[in-house]
């Protein structure tokens, strides 16, 4: 596939997440509540992370910024779900060095977040993309604890 209709299909992917967000909502039962903004651009996330015996059984997340974020935190609540919360941080850094253009590894499918790996060619949008990322580490963190 040539570089541009790769470029177009991660648009049209990003666009899907943040007009269809999925795990949109509150969990009302959830044991994580997180929030999480952006000075810089005005992005914010709230957070609910429900986790049970090491795993993240669900997640959801409300805010308002831009498609990036947005479809970000729409990614990443689908990606964690059902995951053991090793994996979820390992998700995480794999995630943070893919936006910011460094080696990573590739030996675990990341779905529809290979999308947001455009980021790194514009480093004012990384904060952007990371956004509901580092709110669920800084919420499994405080489940460590």
């Amino acid at each position: 596939m040539s570089s541009n209709n790769l470029d177009a299909l991660y648009r049209r992917v990003i666009m899907d997440h943040y007009k269809n967000p999925r795990n949109k909502g509150n969990l009302d039962n959830g044991n994580l509540t997180i929030d999480m903004n952006n000075p810089t651009c005005g992005d914010r996330i709230h957070l609910t992370m429900n986790v049970e015996n090491g795993i993240v059984t669900d997640a959801k997340f409300e805010g308002e910024g831009c498609s990036i974020s947005m479809a970000s935190a729409s990614m990443m609540t689908q990606m964690i779900k059902g995951k053991d919360v090793e994996t979820a941080e390992k998700l995480s850094h794999i995630f943070s060095e893919m936006v910011q253009g460094k080696e990573y590894d590739d030996d675990i499918d990341l779905g529809d977040i290979e999308a947001l790996q455009g980021v790194s060619k514009f480093p004012a949008r990384i904060k952007c993309a990371t956004l509901a990322w580092k709110a669920m580490e800084k919420g499994l963190g405080q489940e460590k604890e």
